[in-house]
């Protein structure tokens, strides 16, 4: 899986979301702008989509803007890049046979770990929410140590 930029985008918004959360009231499009360096009219439309999803709430008029629908700890970064770009996979191949056959050149056998991938992706982003990517960028909690071993289990 390769987390596109709208994913990314969408992250850093609501870190900046979070890491301000102290300043009370929504957060300006505007601001959150350029505190995170993504464009503008770029950001609105990514801003729709975590709204859509039920990720931010907004409020409009003078000091509107946009706050987080739940509490940091309570939105992982998996809900935030399937808001924006769909379930979590490293691709739409199908599903492999069930009943252990498999005539097409050992496809399933691909197929199977292509599926495995996904979901390995998928729990390993469900372990991080905002404040856990807070903490850490804060300095309050460590960064993440992701080595390979940790990864990868028998299948």
């Amino acid at each position: 899986m390769r987390v596109s930029s709208k994913g990314d985008y969408a992250c850093r918004a609501l870190l900046s979301l979070t890491l301000h959360l102290d300043d009370g009231g929504p957060t300006s499009v505007r601001d959150i702008a350029e505190r995170t360096a993504i464009p503008q009219p770029y950001l609105e439309q990514i801003l729709l989509a975590l709204k859509g999803a039920g990720l931010v709430r907004s409020k409009r008029g003078v000091g509107g803007g946009y706050v987080l629908a739940r509490s940091p700890q309570d939105i992982k970064l998996s809900e935030i890049l399937s808001a924006v770009d769909g379930p979590i996979s490293v691709g739409d191949f199908g599903e492999p046979h069930q009943d252990g056959s498999c005539n097409h050149e050992g496809q399933c056998v691909l197929l199977t770990i292509w599926k495995a991938a996904s979901e390995h992706m998928r729990r390993l982003l469900d372990g991080y929410t905002l404040q856990s990517v807070a903490d850490a960028a804060q300095g309050r909690a460590a960064l993440p140590d992701l080595s390979v071993a940790d990864l990868v289990t028998s299948v």
